[in-house]
C-alpha cells in the first residue's frame, strides 16, 4: 500500500460532537502547528443545534500558503459513532484512520487502502482520571498529544500553549499536559512509523497572526470610533457585538469613576436595531449593528429611510446559507443584492467586501467614516467561513494621527457665519452630498424636519413630481460621488495578452487565487480582479473590456454578483460566466478548476501542448 506521505502539506479532519468541548481541542491542535511556523487554515463545520449532532473541524496545513479550504482529507480523527463509518468511506487511499479502539470496529471497516491508527482514548481517560466531566473533555486533548507524536510535533509547543492558555488557573493546566502526555507516549510506543504526515518547523507564517473575522470587526468598529450599538442576537454575527463589548471594557471606560462610555443596546427585533444605530447616528453618535440575511430582510424599510432621509448606519452583515432561516450555521455570499438594492424603491447602498480579518478590522472603521461622509447607510459583508473561523492574517494597525471623517456638518459657528439660507437637501458642492446639523447645534439655525417621506431641498414636504425627481437624481449624483471614496479593486495581472480574467470578491479570494496558479500550471493563464466594493469603479469595467471572457467567481445560486456586474455596467451577460459555489462549505480551488475548465472545453479554449488553441 501507498501510504500518503507528506510534510507541511495535508489535511486533517476531526470527526466529533457538537457540545462535546472538541472545539478548543482542535483549536489547540491547529495553533500548535501556527506556532511552528506553517501557515495552516482551520475550518469548523458546525451544526445549529446546541448538543448532540456532528460537527467537523479540518486543518489544511500548506507551506505554500494556500489558505483556502481544499476538500478531502488525508487523515481523519474519528471519534464520533454517528459518523464513523462514513469517515472511514471518505478517506482517500493511503489515507490515515486514527479512532477510539476502546472497542472494536466492526466488519464494514475492511479497508486495504487505509492505515488504521488505534489509539484507546477512552480507556486511557477513565484510567487516568475520575471526574466523568474532565474525562469526555480531556479525552479530545489525549488525541491531540497522539497526533504530536505521529506528526513528529514539537512537543512543548502544545504544553506552553495549554499553560498560557490556564496561566490564571494552574490546576486545569495540570490535567491538559497529562492527557497531552497521555495520547503521545501511546503512539510514540505503539504506533511509531505507521504516519507519514510530518510537521516541520518553518518561518513561513512570518509576523501575521491568527484571527477570526468578527473579532477584528469587533475591534475595527472600536478604533472606528463607535460608541452605539444596537442589535438583536443571529448566528453568525453575535460574536461581533461580544468582541466589541469585550473590548469596550478595556478601552471605553472613563478615567475618572469607571463608567462605560459606550451604548450597546439589544432589541426587541432587527428593525429595532437598525432604528437604534440610525437614531444615534442621527444626533451625532457613531453607531454600527451586525447581523445576517434574514436580519437584512427585517431591516429592508428602514434601510430605505437612511437611504431617502439621508442618515449614516452601519451595518456589518457575516452571511450565512439562506434563503429564509437555510442553514444558520453554513456559509455563502448569498445576500449581495439583498444589500446593494436593500428596501423598496430606487435605493442603492455601498457595500465593502473584506477578504481576511485585517480587512474587517480596516473596513469597520473606513465604514464609519463612508457612512458619515456619504449621510446613508453602508453594509459591510463578511460571512461565516471569515466571521466564526481562525484565519491567517497580516497584524493589525492603525494611525494614531488618523481623525475620523465626519463628512458635511455645520457647527454653531458655520451657521453664524452663513449669509445664505442653508438647506439640509441642497447641494452646494455639485457632488450630491449635502450639509447637516446636529440636534441642538444652534439655538434658532440649523433646525430641519427628518422625514422619510419626499421632501424639498429645505426638507418640506412635497408632492410636487419635479422636485421630487430633482431629488432624486441628485441622489444619482451622490453615488457617483461614492465611486471616488470607496475602496478600489486589487488587480493581478498575470500575462497582459492573455483573453481569460476572473473577477470574485471576499472569501472567494483564497481559493480563487489558488486555482488560478493551478490553471497557469496547466498553460491556463487567467488574470484576475479582487473587487473591495460596490459601487464599482471604472476600472472593473475596463477590466473586464479588456478581456475576451471573465469568469465571476462567487458562493451562491443565483450568480448575484454577476447580476450586480451586468446590471450596473450593461454589460452583455456571455462575456461573464459564472463560477458558482452553494453547498454552505467553504468554496474549493477544486471546484474552481473543475468549472473553469469545463466552460473552456465546450468552447474549444483549452490549450494545446504547442500552445495553441483546440
Amino acid at each position: 500500500m501507498n501510504n500518503i506521505a507528506r510534510t507541511n502539506d495535508f489535511v486533517v479532519r476531526f470527526a466529533n460532537v457538537n457540545g462535546s468541548g472538541s472545539a478548543s481541542a482542535n483549536n489547540l491542535f491547529a495553533k500548535a502547528i501556527f506556532r511552528m511556523g506553517v501557515p495552516v487554515s482551520p475550518k469548523n463545520i458546525f451544526p445549529s443545534n446546541i448538543q448532540g449532532l456532528p460537527t467537523w473541524y479540518e486543518v489544511r496545513v500548506s507551506d505554500r500558503g494556500y489558505l483556502a479550504r481544499r476538500g478531502g482529507y488525508d487523515l481523519a480523527v474519528a471519534v464520533n459513532g454517528q459518523t464513523l463509518l462514513r469517515d472511514y468511506l471518505d478517506l482517500p487511499p493511503g489515507g490515515y484512520f486514527l479512532y477510539d479502539s476502546t472497542r472494536e470496529l466492526s466488519a464494514d471497516f475492511d479497508r486495504k487502502d487505509v492505515t488504521l491508527l488505534p489509539v484507546p482514548l477512552t480507556e486511557l481517560c477513565n484510567t487516568a482520571f475520575e471526574h466523568p466531566k474532565l474525562r469526555q473533555l480531556l479525552k479530545n486533548i489525549i488525541y491531540v498529544g497522539a497526533l504530536a507524536s505521529l506528526l513528529d510535533m514539537e512537543f512543548t509547543v502544545l504544553t506552553e500553549a495549554v499553560e498560557r492558555q490556564y496561566a490564571k488557573n494552574a490546576k486545569l493546566a495540570g490535567p491538559n499536559i497529562k492527557a497531552l502526555e497521555l495520547g503521545h507516549d501511546y503512539a510514540a510506543t505503539h504506533l511509531a512509523g505507521r504516519c507519514q504526515l510530518k510537521v516541520q518547523r518553518i518561518d513561513g507564517v512570518g509576523e501575521r497572526i491568527l484571527v477570526d473575522g468578527n473579532t477584528a470587526f469587533g475591534l475595527g468598529a472600536l478604533y472606528g470610533g463607535a460608541t452605539v450599538v444596537g442589535w438583536y442576537p443571529i448566528t453568525p454575527s453575535t460574536s461581533v457585538i461580544e468582541a466589541f463589548e469585550k473590548y469596550c471594557r478595556k478601552f471605553r471606560v472613563e478615567e475618572d469613576g469607571g463608567r462605560r462610555k459606550v451604548a450597546i443596546l439589544q432589541a426587541e427585533d432587527e428593525m429595532a436595531a437598525l432604528g437604534i444605530v440610525i437614531g444615534a447616528s442621527w444626533n451625532g453618535a457613531r453607531a454600527f449593528t451586525a447581523t445576517s440575511g434574514p436580519g437584512i430582510s427585517l431591516m429592508n424599510e428602514l434601510l430605505g429611510l437612511g437611504y431617502f432621509a439621508e442618515l449614516p448606519a452601519v451595518v456589518l452583515n457575516v452571511q450565512r446559507a439562506g434563503p429564509s432561516t437555510g442553514m444558520p450555521t453554513r456559509t455563502q455570499q448569498a445576500d449581495i443584492l439583498a444589500s446593494a438594492y436593500a428596501s423598496h424603491g430606487d435605493t442603492k447602498h455601498p457595500l465593502l467586501f473584506p477578504s481576511d480579518p485585517l480587512e474587517c478590522f480596516e473596513m469597520a472603521a473606513d465604514a464609519l467614516d463612508l457612512a458619515e461622509r456619504l449621510q446613508t447607510p453602508v453594509l459591510v459583508l463578511s460571512d461565516l467561513d471569515l466571521g466564526m473561523n481562525d484565519n491567517l492574517s497580516p497584524p493589525f494597525t492603525w494611525d494614531d494621527s488618523r481623525r475620523y471623517d465626519r463628512g458635511k456638518v455645520l457647527s454653531h459657528d458655520d451657521l453664524e457665519r452663513r449669509q445664505e439660507k442653508w438647506g439640509r437637501y441642497l447641494d452646494v458642492d455639485g457632488d450630491g452630498i449635502c450639509y447637516r446639523t446636529y440636534p441642538g447645534t444652534h439655538p434658532d439655525k440649523g433646525s430641519y424636519f427628518t422625514r422619510g417621506t419626499s421632501h424639498n431641498e429645505y426638507s418640506g414636504y412635497t408632492e410636487d413630481n419635479v422636485i421630487y425627481q430633482t431629488g432624486m437624481e441628485r441622489l444619482t449624483k451622490k453615488w457617483q460621488t461614492a465611486k471616488t471614496l470607496v475602496p478600489g479593486p486589487v488587480l493581478a495581472m498575470r500575462d497582459d495578452a492573455s483573453p481569460l480574467g476572473a473577477i470574485f470578491v471576499g472569501t472567494s479570494t483564497a481559493a480563487a487565487c489558488e486555482a488560478l496558479d493551478l490553471l497557469a500550471e496547466k498553460g491556463i493563464v487567467i488574470n484576475a480582479m479582487r473587487l473591495r466594493a460596490f459601487p464599482f469603479a471604472d476600472e472593473v469595467y475596463r477590466f473586464i473590456n479588456a478581456h475576451r471572457q471573465v469568469f465571476v467567481i462567487e458562493q451562491n445560486r443565483d450568480a448575484q454578483l454577476r447580476t450586480l456586474l451586468v446590471n450596473e455596467g450593461d454589460v452583455d451577460p456571455a462575456k461573464l460566466p459564472s463560477v458558482l459555489h452553494f453547498d454552505g462549505l467553504p468554496i474549493t480551488a477544486t471546484t474552481i478548476c473543475t468549472q473553469i475548465e469545463a466552460h473552456l472545453t465546450s468552447n474549444r479554449q483549452l490549450p494545446t501542448q504547442d500552445g495553441g488553441r483546440r
